[in-house]
């Protein structure tokens, strides 16, 4: 059922990304990678990134001839793979903690802004006609607001033609970062929610139906007139969903879009955020939209496997240098250069080999 309705990019997103070596040593060298020798980067983690990931990896691989294999299978499951070292790297939309990274050994940093997006299948209702606060946008999670035509979401879409029909609340059935980017948000907009589920990456979900991955709720949303879900925009984006506009902490209803979520990340401060851990909720501004979080791997500070760490970093140093058009095009936000050199430092200082030298090719 849901391959009838998922779209190239939903599959590519949430299968395994493998692109193979189809270059020889000297290019892969010219082209500042390291020689492709058969080594593979595998990684697996959050589906919010797949997209961009995917995209950067399909152009690192001809470009280089290296060879990325992703899986995406949500935040949850790339934290467990990268504790269990069945991984060279993991991805989470969730960042850890620095106690938590201490503890595992791991580094993390953020590889590009994206934003979650309400979105909707309202016969009748385009993209971004329909607007909800995050109070309404809980008590539908909570089951309390049942119909598109209650009151209170007519109440706030004055003029908007609501069809009599039945809320389906789709979620995510995984461990997700972007459910923990989904309820951070509502446990911040709903004492109700804060109480009764709260936030993280795997909740106890009042109502819905459960989809696995961006991919599995889009398309659940997609085949079930009435339904509402969550999902980072470029799922909503590629597969043509309806969405709902916000009403943000400076009281403007704003639609998803690539400003909007850069209006939201202006004031990020990275140098003040320990261990990178940094959450974009809620933020100040006319133009930002509420639900917007950065994208982050973990690696092992002291890989086992030199090479192989430098394989990874150097893939990420690629796509710091060349992946902004495509991100953009996919509607995720680049990292300010500075904050990339912020980082590029941070490789240097803290992912080492078992001889305590710096694997990255630019320390």
């Amino acid at each position: 059922m849901k391959s009838a309705v998922t779209t190239t990019l939903a599959l590519a997103a949430s299968a395994l990304l493998l692109f193979g070596c189809g270059k020889s040593q000297d290019q892969a060298q010219k082209a500042g990678a390291p020689p492709a020798g058969g080594t593979v980067i595998s990684g697996a983690g959050a589906t919010f990134p797949a997209p961009i990931y995917a995209r950067w990896a399909e152009a690192y691989k001809a470009e280089s001839g290296q060879v990325l294999n992703y899986q995406a299978i949500g935040s949850g499951g790339g934290v467990k793979q990268i504790n269990a070292r069945t991984v060279d790297f993991g991805a989470t939309d969730k960042p850890l903690k620095p106690e938590d990274l201490d503890k595992a050994g791991l580094h993390q940093f953020p590889t590009v802004i994206g934003g979650v997006v309400p979105v909707v299948n309202l016969p009748g209702v385009q993209p971004g006609q329909l607007k909800l606060t995050g109070a309404l946008l809980a008590d539908i999670y909570l089951g309390t607001v049942k119909k598109w035509n209650d009151p209170q979401i007519v109440q706030a879409n004055a003029g908007l033609q609501l069809p009599n029909l039945p809320i389906t609340v789709v979620h995510r059935s995984d461990g997700s970062g972007t459910s923990f980017l989904y309820t951070t948000y509502l446990a911040g907009q709903s004492p109700a929610w804060a109480q009764k589920v709260g936030a993280s990456d795997a909740v106890e979900w009042p109502t819905g139906i459960g989809g696995k991955g961006n991919d599995g709720v889009a398309a659940f949303v997609r085949q079930t007139a009435g339904a509402i879900g969550y999902v980072e925009y470029a799922y909503a984006s590629q597969n043509g969903l309806g969405y709902a506009g916000l009403k943000n902490r400076d009281g403007a209803f704003v639609n998803p879009t690539a400003e909007s979520f850069a209006a939201a990340a202006a004031g990020a401060d990275w140098a003040k955020a320990p261990g990178n851990y940094l959450v974009l909720i809620d933020q100040p501004g006319a133009g930002a939209w509420p639900i917007t979080g950065a994208t982050f791997i973990l690696l092992h500070k002291q890989q086992a496997d030199a090479a192989k760490g430098r394989a990874v970093l150097s893939f990420f140093d690629w796509a710091y240098k060349n992946g902004d058009e495509a991100a953009a095009k996919l509607h995720y936000v680049p990292l300010p250069a500075a904050v990339k050199d912020m980082m590029r430092k941070q490789w240097s200082e803290q992912i080492k080999g078992t001889d305590g030298k710096p694997v990255f090719p630019g320390a």
